[in-house]
């Protein structure tokens, strides 16, 4: 049994995986999903990380996953941490030195502008799940935004990265040719919008299992 640890993406909560943590805790792993200080204007990447690593405690046999903006946090995690697996799910993917402002910019992102943050974010989701995320979402706020990726280069640990097929806001095309070109690889694919956890915990909860016995990709 492995201890996944879930760093949610921005604006968001640990909420994000409580579908997702009740599929993998009823399978018998353990999960720590945590909130990042987003909310305080002085947390930067030191307290992102700070956080995710004091929620960890001692615990071992570690598979590190970032959903979206948890990308830039997760893999300085999984440097500093001997862990076993980094998943990066839907994610911004970024590279040495670049701020999460200018990661868009620099990956040729182009927003949906036609479509409302619902129809982003959460199509294929319960209606019930989506009436329920607004009272969980939360004003981000610190400052990590403005701050370089510390990390000289990717950590030294096997990463898999997922997409999901039906998300409208990092768009299948859109990951594919990131992921390509900053990590040497093609994503691993799953039916799904931008919140997967959400959507198809079941299904999510299978395809990390799956991961623990897989070879690495990178």
């Amino acid at each position: 049994m492995a201890t996944f640890v879930l760093i949610h993406g921005g604006g968001g909560s640990a909420w994000d995986f409580h579908l997702l943590e009740a599929e993998l805790t009823g399978r018998g792993h353990d999960v720590v999903a945590v909130n990042l200080p987003i909310d305080d204007e002085k947390a930067g990447f030191p307290e992102h990380v700070d956080a995710v690593v004091n929620a960890i405690g001692d615990r071992e046999d570690l598979v590190i996953l970032g959903h979206s903006y948890g990308g830039f946090t997760a893999p300085i995690v999984a440097g500093k941490l001997p862990a076993r697996l980094l998943v990066l799910l839907t994610p911004m993917i970024p590279k040495p030195g670049e701020t999460p402002g200018d990661w868009w910019g620099n990956t040729g992102f182009e927003d949906a502008k036609d479509l409302t943050d619902e129809e982003k974010f959460f199509n294929g989701v319960p209606a019930d799940i989506v009436a329920e995320a607004g009272s969980h979402g939360r004003n981000q706020v610190s400052a990590e935004w403005g701050q370089p990726w510390p990390l000289d280069e990717w950590p030294d640990v096997p990463t898999k990265v997922l997409i999901g097929r039906g998300d409208r806001f990092f768009t299948p095309e859109f990951q594919r040719r990131v992921v390509q070109d900053r990590l040497g690889f093609a994503p691993d694919e799953i039916d799904g919008p931008h919140s997967v956890p959400l959507s198809h915990p079941e299904e999510l909860a299978d395809r990390l299992e799956s991961y623990l016995t897989s070879g690495p990709v990178a």
